[in-house]
């Protein structure tokens, strides 16, 4: 069920007052396959309200000797000036209203933005009343288009930085919207631009109204794109775990797709972002403390220790019994997720290829190396990666460029029809997503209980 907090905006419309409301989440039906695609670039914004630098303090005399000085306590920092409300008209606040009835299309619930106070304060005709009306309807808006409206505990096993919304930025928005721009178009330009958000909105608008599973397994995804960057870049790798697929995208075209291999329920892979600077060939592998007691003593593990004399962790030497296989991308990141080689590349035909310990498995990743070791004048071709190989050395070399690598969940994909594909949702995570999507505050907040409306 869905807890609705009721909310209580304090405006100088006679009429607002808010409400409370409750409904129910759907199950998601879910099975297998399909692709994601690309992105385009958007350019940051610069803070004009970020506060001034501080004015330098006048150098100080010293004193001549044997005179006393008096020397006075040092003053308070002066108080940074807080920026006005700003002023609307009635027309740009009927555009917000207007877009906030129309937000449904974005997999969005319009009730979570106050409508009806917006309304209430059009209908007094009262600047004052419509400006404080507004005020709060817009960073609510905001927010929720370029960030995503779940957030919190919600969220499960997220660990991706979204840049797309600094301090300020949502009032540069607004004051650029006032001064002659388009609120609709400004809150347009928040939404993802990526072809796959596009194609869950198609079918978001084609779907059933009734089929409560398959909207709200729509909406979820939808949300989730809103949670990434709005850019990622040029050129990125992208793994869908559900969809069990690494792809290599460069301005907007699938340049390179094959399967993958992800965590298994026990030891779920994370969602995160995280930059690929290179690779290594013939590498080590670092068997993580969670792994040490099953390899302790093993013949072909090594053990490193400490100056006490005790082992401090496992390592497996490069060969053909190696875990990482013959290459693993470097991808410095708190969690060690990174893409890499299996020797037991025949898991790749399985179903369904959630086998890992959180790493992702890449079929014919040395091919995936070997174009981005080439890229931007790189003299690593597959003959020289092979070369390295053969000499049976762990060698790192450095791509030109570093490549953002995107782990993400999506359980379901769109196809450009308006149909769509949904995978197996392995690790239960569209659940809660759901539920926060379902809340008034997204799931930052516990459920209140709330009157119906």
């Amino acid at each position: 069920m869905r807890g609705r907090a009721a909310i209580t905006v304090m405006l100088m419309v006679s009429a607002g007052s808010a409400w409370a409301q409750t409904r129910p989440a759907a199950p998601v039906t879910t099975t297998t396959t399909r692709p994601l695609g690309a992105a385009a670039q958007v350019q940051p914004a610069v803070d004009p309200l970020a506060p001034r630098a501080a004015t330098p303090a006048p150098a100080v005399t010293p004193a001549p000797a044997g005179t006393t000085t008096t020397v006075a306590e040092p003053l308070a920092p002066l108080p940074v000036p807080e920026v006005p409300p700003a002023i609307w008209s009635a027309a740009p606040a009927a555009e917000l209203l207007g877009f906030v009835r129309a937000i449904g299309s974005e997999g969005l619930d319009p009730r979570d933005y106050s409508p009806a106070l917006l309304e209430a304060a059009l209908k007094t005709g009262d600047p004052a009343q419509i400006s404080a009306a507004a005020n709060t309807v817009w960073p609510l808006v905001v927010r929720d288009l370029a960030l995503g409206h779940v957030r919190g505990a919600a969220r499960v096993q997220w660990f991706v930085r979204d840049p797309d919304l600094p301090e300020g930025r949502t009032r540069q928005l607004l004051d650029a919207a006032l001064a002659g721009g388009s609120v609709t178009a400004t809150l347009n330009g928040l939404l993802p631009n990526h072809p796959q958000y596009g194609s869950l909105k198609n079918a978001l608008a084609k779907a059933d109204a009734k089929d409560a599973g398959t909207v709200g397994a729509i909406r979820l995804n939808m949300d989730r794109w809103r949670w990434l960057p709005r850019d990622l870049g040029n050129r990125y790798i992208i793994v869908n775990v559900p969809g069990e697929h690494a792809t290599l995208v460069e301005n907007s075209v699938t340049r390179w797709k094959h399967r993958a291999i992800a965590g298994a329920p026990k030891t779920p892979t994370p969602q995160l972002s995280v930059m690929a600077t290179g690779v290594h060939l013939n590498p080590w592998w670092e068997v993580p403390k969670s792994l040490s007691a099953s390899v302790a003593g093993k013949a072909g593990y090594v053990a490193v220790k400490g100056k006490d004399g005790k082992v401090q962790r496992w390592r497996q030497p490069p060969g053909p019994s190696n875990a990482l296989g013959k290459i693993k991308f470097t991808m410095a990141n708190e969690h060690a997720i990174f893409l890499h080689d299996t020797n037991n590349r025949g898991l790749f035909d399985s179903q369904n290829r959630f086998f890992s310990h959180g790493c992702i498995r890449t079929e014919n990743v040395l091919d995936l190396a070997a174009e981005l070791l080439s890229d931007d004048g790189g003299d690593w071709d597959r003959a020289k990666i092979d070369a390295a190989l053969d000499s049976k050395k762990t060698v790192m070399p450095s791509f030109v460029k570093p490549v953002p690598v995107y782990i993400v969940y999506f359980s379901v994909a769109a196809l450009t029809d308006g149909s769509i594909v949904k995978y197996t949702d392995l690790y239960k995570r569209d659940a809660p997503v759901r539920a926060a999507l379902n809340d008034r505050d997204g799931g930052a907040k516990p459920p209140v209980r709330s009157a119906s409306r």
